[in-house]
């Protein structure tokens, strides 16, 4: 019985990453900050995050091998793992995209000005780029360390 409320939890994280959205258009149409529904959305999707890594699910794998079912059991070591991978990749990405963000406007700028220093800019706004894919290689890592 436990193991069929599972599927509840990503739906609950969709929604409470999706709840905000139509308060904050509504706000940014009349011209009002929708700080606030920024900062509930992000406080709500993390605190289910933390409610799901620590509240136990029940012992699902006893029920599927009493039902002669087939186990495939993840520890919550795992689980952890394969958020700490999530995040990493996210979380580098999202410094990459600002890093870029920044760099190619100045880059755009320098160009503009003289017309030689292209490859110096490019070379610049590549390096932001290397952000990501050290969070995307150290995602690999701990995922190829789980198993």
């Amino acid at each position: 019985m436990k193991t069929a409320f599972l599927f509840l939890i990503p739906l609950a994280a969709i929604l409470l990453l999706a709840a905000p959205i139509i308060p904050m258009i509504k706000k940014v149409k009349s011209g009002k900050s929708p700080k606030n529904a920024f900062i509930f959305n992000l406080c709500s999707f993390f605190g289910l995050m933390i409610i799901a890594t620590i509240i136990p699910l029940g012992n699902s794998a006893s029920a599927a091998a009493e039902a002669g079912g087939v186990v495939a059991a993840v520890s919550t070591g795992a689980g952890l793992g394969y958020i700490a991978a999530a995040l990493s990749v996210g979380l580098s990405c999202l410094g990459g995209g600002i890093a870029v963000a920044s760099g190619s406007s100045a880059a755009i700028g320098a160009v503009s000005e003289n017309p030689n220093s292209f490859v110096k800019a490019l070379i610049f706004v590549v390096l932001g780029e290397g952000i990501a894919l050290y969070g995307l290689l150290i995602s690999i890592m701990i995922i190829s360390n789980l198993g």
